[in-house]
C-alpha cells in the first residue's frame, strides 16, 4: 500500500471515528440545551477542552507545545468555531435532531466552494457530480420541505457555513504546521474567553449531574476536533466534509433511543445517497492528481500566514 492510499484510508477511518465522538456530542447538546444558555455550556466545556490540551501536550508523545506557525489563520478558525458553536446549538435547541442534519448536508457542497476560494484545490466534475447527489440524498429527508424559515433554521445554516470554514483553516494550518493539538486549543481558548464575558449574565446553578454531562460533552469535543485535524490533512476537505455525513447514522441511533426520533422510509433513502456520495469522493482520491481536471479556477487564494 503506497503512501496516498494508506493515507487515504487513514483519514477516511479517522472520519468515521469522528462522527461517532461528534454525534454522541450533539446528542449531549440536545439534552441539555433546553435548561442552560449557550455561554454557559460552552464557557466550562471549552475550560476542560483547554485542560485536556494543555495535559495532553505533556505526554512524552506529544510535548510540541502549543505555538502556531499560523496565528492569523488560528484566529480566523477559532472565530469561525466560535460562531458555529453557538449557530449549531440554538439549531438544536429549536429544531428535530434529523432537520439539523439538513444543514449539516449542505457543508459538503459549501467545503467543494471554499476550498476553490480558500484553498485553490480544484474539484472535478465527477466530483461535484456527488456533492450535488449527496444534498438530493439530504433533501429526500424532508420530502414535505421547509415551509418556513425560523430563528432554528437560520442557525443551523449559521453553523454550517462557520463550521465549513472552520475546517477549511484547519486543513490550511495543516499545511503548515503537524501538531494538531494546536488546532484543538486554540479554537476552544476563543470559546472559552468569548463565552466567560457572557456567563454572568446566564448562570443556571447546575446539579452534579448536569456537570458530568457536560463533562463528558468536553471529553467528546476534545477527540473529536483532534482526530478531524488529522483527517483534514490527509484528505481534501470536499472528501473529508461528504464522510461526514455518516454522522446521521449515529444520530438516527441517538435519536431513536433517547429522544422516540424513529425514522421515515424516506429518511433511510436519503441517508444511503448521501453515504453514496462520500464513499465516491474517497474513491476520487486515489485518483492521481495530474489527472484531475478542475470543473472551476479560482485566480487567488486566501493570505494568511506563511
Amino acid at each position: 500500500m503506497n503512501g496516498a492510499v494508506r493515507n487515504t484510508v487513514l483519514g477516511a477511518g479517522l472520519v468515521v471515528v469522528y462522527t461517532a465522538l461528534i454525534s454522541s456530542a450533539d446528542a449531549i447538546t440536545k439534552l441539555i440545551a433546553g435548561g442552560y444558555a449557550a455561554p454557559q455550556l460552552f464557557c466550562l466545556s471549552g475550560l476542560l477542552v483547554v485542560l485536556f490540551s494543555a495535559l495532553a501536550d505533556r505526554h512524552p508523545s506529544q510535548r510540541r507545545g502549543l505555538r502556531t506557525e499560523c496565528p492569523r489563520a488560528m484566529a480566523l478558525r477559532s472565530g469561525a468555531t466560535v460562531l458555529a458553536a453557538i449557530g449549531f446549538f440554538y439549531a438544536f435547541k429549536l429544531l428535530p435532531f434529523a432537520e439539523v442534519f439538513l444543514f449539516i448536508g449542505l457543508m459538503p457542497l459549501l467545503a467543494g466552494l471554499m476550498s476553490g476560494l480558500v484553498l485553490k484545490e480544484h474539484v472535478r466534475p465527477a466530483a461535484w457530480m456527488a456533492l450535488g447527489a449527496g444534498f438530493v440524498g439530504v433533501a429526500c429527508l424532508f420530502p414535505s420541505g421547509i415551509n418556513a424559515i425560523s430563528l432554528g433554521h437560520v442557525s443551523a445554516l449559521a453553523g454550517a457555513v462557520f463550521g465549513t470554514f472552520s475546517m477549511i483553516m484547519a486543513r490550511y494550518i495543516g499545511r503548515y504546521e503537524s501538531n494538531a493539538l494546536a488546532q484543538v486549543f486554540y479554537p476552544n481558548l476563543a470559546i472559552f474567553v468569548s463565552m466567560g464575558i457572557a456567563l454572568p449574565l446566564v448562570w443556571t446553578p447546575m446539579p452534579l449531574a448536569d456537570f458530568g454531562w457536560v463533562a463528558a460533552y468536553a471529553a467528546l469535543l476534545f477527540g473529536a476536533r483532534w482526530v478531524v485535524v488529522v483527517a483534514l490533512r490527509l484528505l481534501a476537505a470536499y472528501a473529508v466534509t461528504p464522510l461526514m455525513n455518516l454522522q446521521f447514522v449515529w444520530m438516527v441511533v441517538l435519536g431513536a433511543v433517547f429522544f422516540a426520533e424513529l425514522p421515515a422510509v424516506e429518511t433511510l433513502l436519503g441517508v444511503a445517497i448521501v453515504i453514496g456520495s462520500g464513499l465516491f469522493l474517497v474513491w476520487d482520491q486515489f485518483t492521481p492528481e495530474d489527472q484531475r481536471k478542475p470543473l472551476l479556477s479560482f485566480g487567488s487564494k486566501l493570505r494568511t500566514d506563511p
